[in-house]
This record gives structure tokens, sequence and C-alpha cells, in this order.
């Protein structure tokens, strides 16, 4: 689990493309402390496991269905990325709850810049729609955030100068594409309640 604090902002540094997936090196002094085989860490938003670990890189394989469902499938050498760590028990939950399971992908539709923050706007799919709300929280390629304002195709976010100083939204581009992971406990309660056309 992860909270969508983003530790660090790292570095693809190789890409080997194999025949159902690929595999990612990537530089990351922070997350790979400590790191070692089977950790997990949250590769923009993607929870991914660590394969090899040396100095300050490590290397992860992705399968088809996560480059399919996510927008990993687009990063080359020298392509930087949000990376953090999972939470630890007892640690300060200091964004929410993250899984790093990628619902889907939005687009970068614009940005408004003003003297002291700047204001995102961010396509959404149809399907996750109903899971985002004013002042809830959702995750843009790893990084919590609390929505601004919701349509029936986009949302809106708010960023203060250090997430753009310290994350990849910070770079992004009208056009680019991000990962999105709305509010694991919206899924839940509607699963519950059989809102979604399913019996209880």
């Amino acid at each position: 689990m992860f909270t969508g604090i983003v530790e660090e902002l790292g570095e693809i540094t190789a890409v080997e493309t194999l025949d159902d997936a690929c595999r990612f090196r990537l530089r990351g002094p922070v997350v790979t402390e400590g790191a070692g085989h089977g950790d997990s860490i949250a590769v923009n938003g993607v929870c991914l496991t660590v394969v090899d670990h040396e100095g300050d890189e490590f290397t992860a394989d992705v399968m088809a269905e996560t480059l399919n469902r996510s927008s990993l499938g687009a990063l080359t050498t020298g392509s930087r990325v949000n990376l953090e760590r999972p939470t630890a028990v007892g640690a300060r939950l200091g964004g929410h709850i993250v899984q790093g399971h990628v619902d889907g992908t939005g687009e970068i539709l614009e940005r408004k810049p003003s003297e002291h923050w700047e204001i995102v706007k961010i396509s959404l799919p149809a399907d996750l729609a109903r899971y985002v709300v004013e002042k809830g929280s959702i995750t843009v390629d790893g990084i919590s955030l609390t929505v601004v304002d919701a349509g029936p195709d986009f949302f809106t976010v708010s960023l203060i100068p250090t997430t753009l100083a310290l994350t990849t939204l910070g770079i992004k581009q009208p056009g680019d594409p991000v990962n999105l992971e709305v509010d694991v406990i919206a899924k839940y309660v509607e699963r519950l309640l059989g809102t979604q056309g399913g019996t209880r």
C-alpha cells in the first residue's frame, strides 16, 4: 500500500522490450536505499516489483496487462518518473490509501498557472467519472491529489510549488498521458450496495 506522497523524481535509464512485456531499469537513490529483490516500488503510480538492485538503480518487469492499462508503455530512456516506496505499518498516512493498481489513463488537457499554484485539467474516462467527486481524492501518476472540480469527462487539481518542482506534473504538458487511480473505498462501497447493476 502507498500514500501517494512521491519520495523522489527518478529516471528511466534503460528499456528492454520483450515479446509480451518490457523490463525497465530505473534510477532512484532514495527508493533503492535498503531495497531488495521482491520489494515493491510505485512508478508513476504503478506498483512494480524489484527484480534486481545495484547501487542507486533497480530493474522491474512490466507485463502486457500493465502496459495496456497504464501509460508506462510510453516511457523511454531518459523519462522522468515519480517513485514511492510502500508505506510502513505505523507510519503517518500523509496522502490517502493508494494501491498502485491503475484504473485507467487520462490526458493533460490544460494548465493555468498563477502566482503561487497551478490548475491542471485532466481528461477522465467515462467509466471512472462516478468515482471522482469535488474535494475527493484521486491519484495522478502516483501523486495523491484533491479534486477541485469534477465534470462528466474531466477533473481539475490545484498544484502547489512543491508538487510542481518534485513530481512529473511539473513537466508534463497538454497531450501527455497520466495514470489514474480512483479512491478504492468508493469502488468497494459501490460493490457492496450493488449500484453497478449487480446483486447483493
